[in-house]
């Protein structure tokens, strides 16, 4: 199984979600694009918060040095980034593909984030609760049907808000795979827990 992680926006939990969704799966990680902090990179983050040992951290496809939208830092840097250059590692694991912020955000004059999704990839959304966050998840959800990519639920930031939760998987009918509550620090421990929370309903997916 393939999950692709994006988000409603940027800084809403993606990679939070990601390593959770890796140790509940005990599944490989890929970041195919990551702009700044190399040193203490999403895919770092990752690594850092698993127990598992089977899980195996996949290289990025391109890394650049400023944390700005990938169009933007590939520029500074001289590069242009080219879909042709960014190829899915192989693994016969379950694999977790994490985005860069939302599905629109430009990887250069042509392609979004969006692109980045094949066919056999299948999209959860995380959505982070704040003043907004329901127009900008129907937002998000609508497009990625719009493309005809397989949208496999919904992953909320934040603690519980039942009006906003509710309305979101009234109007897009889809699975809530779980809830990340606010919580103070984000250990091994604290993910594992939340990994065996959502276990079954990642499984259920397939």
């Amino acid at each position: 199984m393939k999950l692709f992680i994006t988000g409603i926006s940027t800084d809403v939990g993606k990679t939070i979600a990601s390593a959770i969704l890796v140790e509940a799966l005990h599944a490989d990680y890929w970041k195919p694009i990551q702009a700044g902090d190399l040193e203490n990179s999403d895919s770092h983050f990752v690594q850092s918060k698993i127990k598992n040992q089977k899980s195996k951290i996949f290289p990025n496809a391109y890394q650049f040095k400023t944390p700005a939208s990938p169009h933007f830092a590939a520029e500074l840097d001289g590069i242009t980034i080219d879909l042709k250059n960014i190829t899915e590692p192989k693994t016969s694991n379950h694999l977790i593909i994490e985005g860069a912020g939302g599905i629109f955000v430009p990887l250069n004059d042509t392609d979004f984030v969006m692109d980045l999704i094949q066919p056999d990839y299948k999209v959860i959304v995380v959505s982070r609760h704040y003043l907004g966050s329901i127009n900008h998840t129907l937002l998000t959800i609508d497009a990625l049907k719009k493309r005809g990519i397989n949208v496999a639920g919904i992953i909320f930031n934040g603690n519980e808000n039942r009006a906003t939760e509710s309305i979101i998987l009234t109007k897009t009918k889809l699975k809530c795979i779980g809830r990340i509550e606010e919580e103070p620090y984000f250990d091994q421990n604290v993910i594992s827990e939340y990994a065996n929370l959502f276990r079954d309903n990642l499984l259920a997916l397939q």
